[in-house]
């Protein structure tokens, strides 16, 4: 009976990581599957950085992306989402080179910000480091 409880408990396991390992979250560019900038931000960013962009503080420091001179350089924005900074952490291992574009473009557009021009994926694919060890989310 315990061997038989053990069994099913080790199937049972092995295929709840079985469909984990299938779903967002897992390594690798483009895990996730909205490809706009606006998308992007509401599942990525909003829930630190607020709806309006306006940041936060509490439990953490979160910087407001309104009105933020700082952007004025999208490789800047761009290199932070890609690798992260302080405490924050890197998505370049869940976003490719068109959601990091996209992102970077729709943040330097909105909340305030005026930044025209746009930032291009050959850009991004220069800042990408192929051999990068990511901060594992999971």
């Amino acid at each position: 009976m315990i061997n038989r409880l053990i069994a099913v408990l080790c199937v049972s396991l092995l295929s709840s990581a079985l469909c984990f390992a299938d779903g967002v979250g897992t390594t690798g560019p483009a895990q996730f599957s909205q490809r706009s900038g606006e998308s992007l931000y509401q599942s990525l960013c909003q829930a630190c950085h607020m709806p309006a962009g306006a940041g936060a503080i509490g439990a953490g420091h979160y910087p407001s992306l309104a009105n933020n001179g700082n952007l004025i350089s999208s490789m800047f924005l761009a290199n932070i989402i890609m690798y992260g900074q302080r405490g924050m952490p890197g998505f370049g291992e869940v976003l490719d080179d068109e959601q990091v574009t996209e992102l970077v473009n729709y943040i330097r557009t909105h909340f305030g910000n005026h930044y025209q021009d746009k930032l291009t994926t050959d850009k991004v694919q220069l800042i990408r480091k192929p051999d990068y060890e990511y901060v594992d989310m999971n």
